[in-house]
């Protein structure tokens, strides 16, 4: 495939991507309020998929809830999406944004859910205000509604547990990728 083409497919999927990944509402009150919606639904199918994972969050110096849609398409993906990191020391919330750029096997669109526990406050801050994760990933992804099924990992790095939920999405994928997280600067 000659780089100009693939080229055009990954800008056109990242155009698809922040199309998806966008905050609904039209004032910064509205689509804040968007994201805690969001953020609460996450929250309320992690706890019914995993009841411990509750007092977990309530006992940690803070979490995020993260959605994700990205899309996949021979050798390189892209995704994008929004959250909000809930310090639970002070009650503050953090709205952020995040971008992923993935080379490797694989096809397929996902909405996809992460959910991060900090363990340390130190953790924690160090993610808001750096916000970079590299890594590998494996998955396969068939579901729609209430249907299907998603493999999906729980993983635990740097006094951070990440939990992956996939809304929905069809994708068998294997990639290395970056993705960054940053503070919003409309909704802060």
């Amino acid at each position: 495939m000659n780089t100009r083409l693939l080229s055009g497919l990954v800008a056109a999927m990242a155009v698809l991507v922040g199309a998806c990944s966008t905050t609904s509402g039209v004032t910064v009150a509205e689509k804040r309020q968007s994201v805690l919606n969001m953020r609460n639904a996450v929250l309320t199918e992690l706890y019914k998929e995993k009841p411990d994972v509750q007092a977990q969050v309530n006992s940690a110096a803070g979490y995020a809830v993260f959605s994700n849609a990205n899309i996949h398409l021979l050798f390189a993906g892209v995704g994008g999406g929004h959250g909000v990191v809930r310090d639970n020391v002070t009650g503050q919330n953090t709205y952020m944004k995040m971008g992923e750029v993935g080379l490797g096997f694989g096809a397929g669109v996902k909405d996809v859910r992460l959910i991060f526990v900090f363990h340390t406050q130190s953790a924690m801050q160090r993610f808001v205000q750096s916000g970079w994760t590299f890594g590998g990933q494996a998955d396969a992804a068939a579901k729609a509604s209430e249907k299907g099924g998603a493999l999906g990992a729980e993983a635990v790095v740097d006094d951070i547990t990440v939990y992956q939920l996939t809304a929905s999405g069809l994708a068998l994928q294997a990639t290395v990728k970056g993705t960054k997280f940053w503070r919003d600067q409309e909704l802060n």
